[in-house]
């Protein structure tokens, strides 16, 4: 059925539509985008509540060979695990399960792919809400907020940076820096030697901070992001330069005339 199926991306600018993207180039399988654009208010438009309720972005609808209508999928780590699930190359970016004689035994997981599953989770909750939270404080500083209360909104947004944001985000980054100094069998991605989904998803994220907008996010222990998570650094820098990657940005060249990972007045 997957060789026949209509696969749509349901795309949306400066949004982890862009890891979807890249999951379908690493796929190899023909898709179809539907570009969107955030509103003013950096809203995604209203259309998107036609495919789903909650009218986010990434979603994917995919019409099956004899049926009259698409189902949809939405939350990026569920469309990464399903996508991989049901398309041949998506067995190459899932790790091997069980251990050896320990099939269907508790316990019996892989290192890599206990990684795996958790990432897939960690990436869109703590993760990510940690990241949108920043997002959000730092636009009560900026010129949408009326300039009279400005200063007040500033201040509050800052302390609340300061005490909650900052202190998490180093957890976060921390734990990655450790994830990637002991990668399964000596890897250099998360999960190992081979670039799995999970790495996919982190993508979005930490490449909208490469360019030094986390250097800016904060001050750090060894002056810098990149000394301070010298394997994260890398890592980034890793991701891109895949060609799946590369692929996706050079899609949204060819359609939009240029990509941007963030939307135009979103800072980190």
């Amino acid at each position: 059925m997957t060789g026949e199926a209509q696969v749509k991306l349901h795309w949306l600018n400066g949004s982890r539509a862009q890891s979807i993207l890249w999951l379908l180039e690493e796929l190899e399988i023909p898709y179809e985008l539907d570009i969107h654009h955030r509103q003013k208010d950096m809203l995604a438009p209203p259309e998107l509540r036609k495919l789903h309720p909650l009218g986010k972005s990434p979603l994917v609808s995919i019409t099956t060979p004899g049926a009259t209508e698409p189902f949809v999928l939405a939350e990026s780590g569920f469309i990464v695990q399903y996508l991989c699930d049901h398309f041949p190359k998506g067995k190459a970016l899932v790790p091997q399960r069980w251990k050896d004689g320990q099939e269907n035994k508790l316990g019996g997981e892989t290192e890599e792919w206990m990684r795996y599953q958790y990432l897939l989770y960690y990436i869109e909750g703590s993760f990510m809400f940690t990241l949108v939270l920043h997002f959000i404080l730092s636009g009560l500083k900026g010129p949408n907020v009326p300039f009279f209360i400005r200063p007040v909104t500033s201040f509050i947004a800052n302390q609340m940076i300061a005490m909650v944001v900052i202190p998490n985000m180093k957890r976060h980054f921390g734990m990655m820096e450790q994830y990637l100094a002991k990668s399964p069998k000596g890897g250099k991605y998360m999960c190992g030697p081979s670039l799995t989904g999970a790495d996919i998803l982190l993508g979005y994220p930490l490449l909208a901070g490469k360019d030094g907008a986390f250097d800016a996010m904060a001050t750090w222990e060894k002056g810098s992001f990149k000394e301070t998570f010298p394997n994260l650094h890398a890592y980034m820098g890793r991701l891109s330069e895949e060609a799946g990657w590369k692929k996706s940005v050079a899609k949204i060249e060819s359609i939009e005339g240029s990509f941007s990972i963030l939307p135009a007045t979103t800072k980190l």
